[in-house]
């Protein structure tokens, strides 16, 4: 009687892992898994009298639907939360496709979020020519501010020789991606001029080039990201989401170099409220990824960045953590930058020097949730979190 225990599946790989260790027929997991893996998925603001055929075809399908208690009558919208396994909602698809074009619609969003939430590993093409593999491993990202007002490393790495010095020490530890920026995008801070940005970071990337390193540039202008790609840089690391300068997305497609868009409320829509913090980030991010793709961008060039830190408080960072699997809805790699951020030592009650232990607690936690790139200061010691919680992640049983 001991022996026996709940069985926690979070997707299809571990469900066809314990079908294949009972000795189930040969090929049972395929249809079988799908019946393993529940997911409940919250849809928003959909017309009532749509949400009642929902709510009735997922019951009909043996799932469940929670819509708001004024719904059979009102004529405004709810929004719906489904619950079902794998199988049942491929079953509602089957039906939505076959009803009105706003329900087939809504059944093919559904279908690209269960999609969305399977791991997916694959090789994203870089400017340049290097190619970095997502979804294996997670990747650790060095920061290199060469900035004389940064909130952590202050002027530390302002002169070349000490930045390309600290660049390949950083290699050296395991970074996977060193970030270049030369303008501080802390909230009291004065944002350098481009010109002032480029003469910090250029010279940098110039050496750098030399080394067998991937390099990032934290901007969110599009002269800079033409300069730094032109002089052989990898990525760009857009703190604007694409919404601070509409010069960045042509060079982006015309360098075909992916690009991290980061939420944030900081620089644009400063002091605009959240009504639901995960769905209005989500949905955010989500016009940023439409942007990109219509701009020229293809879809696997694209990570994004919840923006932990950039118009948030203090409770809403660590929700954002806790619920960083719902990001997976939009289907791209994910990246956290939450190192020695101010929300940490809210917690701890620590100044920056004192912030190393909740910067890898977070690393765990994000890895654990979901984090493909963890963007940190003290490479060293995460890279060793980040191995270990890889470990448990991938652990089968």
């Amino acid at each position: 009687m001991y022996r026996h225990r709940a069985v926690f599946i979070s997707n299809l790989q571990e469900a066809r892992y314990y079908i294949d260790q009972i000795g189930a027929a040969e090929e049972a997991y395929l249809f079988m898994a799908p019946k393993a893996v529940h997911r409940c998925i919250l849809l928003k603001d959909i017309p009532c009298r749509w949400a009642n055929i929902i709510k009735q075809e997922m019951l009909a399908k043996g799932g469940e639907a929670a819509v708001s208690r004024e719904s059979l009558y009102a004529e405004g919208d709810t929004d719906i939360l489904l619950m079902g396994t794998f199988k049942q909602y491929r079953l509602l698809i089957k039906k939505l496709n076959m009803q009105p074009d706003f329900l087939k619609k809504l059944g093919q969003e559904i279908r690209a979020i269960i999609d969305n939430l399977e791991p997916n590993p694959f090789t994203m093409e870089l400017a340049g020519g290097k190619t970095l593999e997502l979804g294996v491993r997670t990747l650790i990202m060095g920061i290199l501010n060469i900035t004389p007002d940064s909130f952590s490393d202050p002027g530390h790495y302002f002169k070349k020789e000490a930045a390309l010095a600290r660049a390949m020490e950083m290699v050296e530890q395991g970074a996977d991606i060193i970030d270049v920026g030369g303008a501080s995008s802390r909230p009291d801070s004065s944002m350098a001029e481009a010109e002032e940005e480029l003469n910090r970071v250029l010279p940098l990337i110039k050496s750098l080039v030399r080394e067998e390193v991937i390099i990032s540039v934290d901007t969110f202008r599009g002269v800079v990201a033409r300069e730094c790609l032109a002089a052989g840089a990898h990525i760009i690391n857009d703190i604007g989401g694409l919404q601070m300068d509409q010069e960045l997305l042509p060079i982006l497609a015309d360098f075909k170099a992916p690009v991290i868009l980061m939420h944030n409320r900081l620089q644009y829509n400063r002091g605009l409220p959240y009504q639901d913090l995960l769905s209005d980030i989500i949905g955010e991010l989500g016009a940023s990824i439409k942007q990109a793709v219509n701009g020229g961008l293809k879809p696997e060039q694209i990570i994004i960045d919840p923006g932990i830190g950039f118009g948030k408080d203090r409770q809403q960072n660590l929700t954002l953590l806790k619920r960083l699997g719902d990001f997976k809805t939009l289907g791209k790699p994910i990246l956290i930058g939450a190192s020695r951020k101010d929300f940490i030592g809210r917690v701890l009650n620590a100044e920056i020097a004192g912030r190393l232990e909740g910067t890898m607690a977070v690393t765990a936690a994000g890895i654990m949730n979901g984090a493909d790139i963890i963007r940190v200061h003290d490479v060293k010691e995460n890279v060793k979190v980040a191995q270990m919680t890889d470990a448990i992640v991938h652990a089968h049983g």
